[in-house]
């Protein structure tokens, strides 16, 4: 890729980007980065031959889910330990 082509498509990005409501549209993008983080669709096509493994795909996805109850259990505990519950 060339540079005029890398300068147009990060200018075309940022015309994108700003020129979306704040509310909603934010909103929205976040939760579709969230919901493809935890679907590991982040991670799909990054093995040799733009194939990945099952098992991989449903290994990231079980150790995310994990990861997030785990930040859930650690956050009650806190407020627990604080006395705000």
């Amino acid at each position: 890729m060339s540079d005029q082509e890398r300068e147009a498509r990060e200018a075309l990005e940022r015309v994108r980007r700003d020129s979306e409501t704040l509310g909603s549209s934010a909103l929205a993008r976040m939760g579709q980065r969230a919901g493809d983080h935890f679907g590991a669709r982040d991670a799909i096509g990054e093995a040799e031959g733009r194939g990945t493994d099952p098992i991989e795909l449903w290994g990231r996805r079980i150790g995310r889910v994990l990861s997030l109850i785990g930040v859930v259990i650690l956050a009650i505990w806190l407020l627990v330990q604080l006395k705000i519950l």
